[in-house]
């Protein structure tokens, strides 16, 4: 998998690169530029993975991987804005606002989010009936109603009198970060006209999973191996899979979900070896 997943983040920071060198240069690219370097990568892989699953090839692909890409940028430049989580650095680096402006950070966001969407309509990604279908499913993700209505939930819970529950957790979760986990992982189905539904299944676990860790690493993990600051959910007293379930308990249900996560790809067979041990990563990573 770490072969095919080098090969995704190069093919992903060249298409990025590209796509990006062909808009006025200035502080607004230079910004675009920085916010996209590094991370996992993850969803890109999982746009590449599923597409090879339903003989959809690299080229028509890394479209989409790009914009996924792309949007992750913009909700992370914006996610690490003072008025939201103010944080200060990200992938070890300090973040967009730190480096440049908070004016240039949120105008960056704005350009890589409307970027991602000129991405998915590419013409190498398939026929227009395909591409209408991504951009669709996209807009559902990453909106009012996924990713975005994920964020002003997490807002929303800050101010809150009574701490969270699980079923509320799951909830925000599933939106902020889960949304745009599964349009990854489905894309590929979505680029054939295939049914998506197992990897929808398998993203939905995956993504919950991938979430769970993240609580653990803000409580265990160090900063200069994350690249971000650690310890800010027990600060902000959020509720958290971990502050409900504690460190153990938090473990033993990302191990569940990983192993509901692998269940479901066993339509796939062998050829979704990657995927299945993608899942273990996710649970097993330091960053």
């Amino acid at each position: 998998m770490q072969t095919r997943m080098d090969e995704v983040k190069a093919q992903v920071q060249g298409a990025l690169d590209s796509a990006i060198a062909l808009l006025p240069s200035g502080e607004l690219a230079d910004a675009m530029a920085y916010a996209t370097v590094g991370g996992k990568r993850i969803r890109a892989f999982l746009v590449m993975e599923s597409a090879r699953l339903h003989g959809v090839s690299d080229d028509a692909a890394l479209p989409v991987a790009a914009a996924v890409e792309a949007l992750h940028a913009y909700s992370l430049v914006h996610d690490d804005l003072p008025s939201m989580d103010d944080d200060d650095l990200r992938r070890g680096m300090p973040t967009c606002h730190v480096q440049w402006s908070e004016a240039t950070a949120i105008l960056a966001g704005d350009a890589l989010q409307t970027l991602a969407f000129r991405l998915l309509a590419d013409d190498a990604v398939g026929d227009a009936e395909a591409r209408i279908r991504l951009i669709r499913a996209f807009a559902d993700a990453v909106g009012a109603g996924g990713m975005v209505w994920g964020q002003a939930l997490d807002i929303a819970a800050e101010t809150s009198i009574e701490p969270l529950d699980m079923k509320a957790i799951k909830r925000l979760q599933g939106a902020k970060t889960g949304a745009l986990i599964r349009f990854a992982a489905t894309a590929g189905p979505l680029i054939a006209g295939d049914d998506p539904e197992h990897l929808d299944r398998y993203a939905a676990k995956l993504g919950s999973a991938f979430q769970i860790m993240d609580d653990i690493l803000d409580v265990i993990g160090d900063e200069n191996v994350t690249g971000k600051r650690v310890g800010k959910d027990d600060a902000a007293g959020k509720a958290t899979f971990v502050s409900i379930m504690g460190l153990d308990g938090a473990r033993g249900e990302a191990r569940r979900l990983v192993q509901d996560a692998e269940a479901a790809l066993e339509t796939y067979g062998e050829a979704a070896g990657n995927l299945r041990e993608l899942a273990r990563f996710v649970i097993e990573r330091d960053t």
